[in-house]
């Protein structure tokens, strides 16, 4: 356990040295993961899906803050639905719009998230951001991952379905804004996840703010059986057909991820807690203090050894 707080300690002295060059760095690498992801899903506009127009944005990315890659983003999104029809990307500059206002208003703080959410979902870690932010954010939060998912849920529906959007005649438009609005509101397993991931996260930052030993890991392992229970209970009445196997699977992993997070943003020694009782003119306080377990990085010190000074020192010696 020590090593890994040295390794900890010094990883945060790193990032705190070096945060002026990894802080663009880590936004140009999400920047091209975004991108590149939409580009794989639904690349119907070629010029946007040169390798040389992606660079170019996320190095402009890089530069601006966080908020300016989900705009890049949601353009990249909208563009490619409108090379497929004018009508997918009328609906999608609408939902964006509509994400936008509501992400603007709760939850602005949490960009992170709502581009991270789409790529979860693309490494089959989804239920990691439930978690993960259960114990960083607020209930609010849930406003992101919501968005978060809505957006992955789009592009997926689009990629499945344009061969049909791309099949209609130009004179089927109130047809297609029908089959385009029903098929991905309709969406029962979308609606299901967010519901689940909302839950979750409400419940592991109730329990995680509670002043009992060990919450954070009683809330990570909490979460984790909720989201599970919340999605096989949507399942059986919306008839959804998840699978159970991923669910399960996908879960321990996020459980994991969620002990990683807990290690870096919240380790303490609970066998040195005190509790602690004042009061003044109006209150009683009753306080609980729990120490955080740190460690000093072990210095090292350069030991020079003047040989020529003694060479020097005895050759005198010797003529004396």
């Amino acid at each position: 356990m020590t090593t890994l707080l040295v390794a900890k300690q010094y990883i945060k002295n790193f990032i705190g040295r070096y945060e002026v060059y990894i802080k663009p760095l880590m936004k140009l690498v999400l920047a091209l993961a975004a991108l590149m992801m939409i580009n794989g899903k639904i690349g119907y506009m070629h010029r946007l899906d040169s390798i040389s127009i992606v660079l170019i944005v996320a190095l402009m990315c890089s530069f601006m803050p966080v908020n300016f890659i989900i705009v890049a983003a949601a353009a990249f999104t909208v563009l490619h639905m409108y090379a497929l029809s004018i009508e997918c990307a009328a609906v999608a500059l609408v939902l964006f719009l509509v994400m936008f206002l509501l992400y603007f208003r709760f939850s602005p703080k949490d960009a992170l998230v709502v581009l991270l959410t789409p790529i979860s979902f693309a490494l089959k870690i989804p239920y990691a951001i439930p978690l993960s932010m259960g114990l960083l954010g607020t209930p609010a939060s849930g406003i992101s991952v919501g968005c978060g998912v809505m957006a992955g849920y789009l592009v997926n529906y689009v990629a499945d379905n344009a061969t049909a959007f791309s099949g209609m005649d130009t004179e089927e438009v109130a047809t297609k804004f029908r089959l385009i609005i029903d098929g991905f509101l309709g969406n029962k397993e979308m609606l299901l996840t967010i519901g689940a991931f909302a839950v979750t996260i409400i419940v592991v930052y109730v329990i995680r703010r509670m002043s009992v030993d060990h919450a954070w890991t009683i809330a990570i392992v909490t979460g984790a059986l909720t989201d599970v229970m919340a999605l096989l209970v949507g399942d059986l009445m919306f008839d959804i057909n998840v699978s159970i196997v991923g669910i399960i699977i996908g879960s321990i992993f996020s459980v994991l991820i969620a002990k990683v997070v807990e290690f870096f943003a919240f380790h303490v020694d609970y066998s040195r807690a005190e509790k602690v009782q004042f009061e003044d003119d109006e209150y009683y306080y009753y306080v609980k203090a729990v120490p955080k377990i740190t460690v000093a990085t072990p210095s090292k010190t350069v030991k020079r050894i003047n040989t020529a000074k003694k060479k020097y020192s005895g050759g005198q010696a010797r003529k004396q």
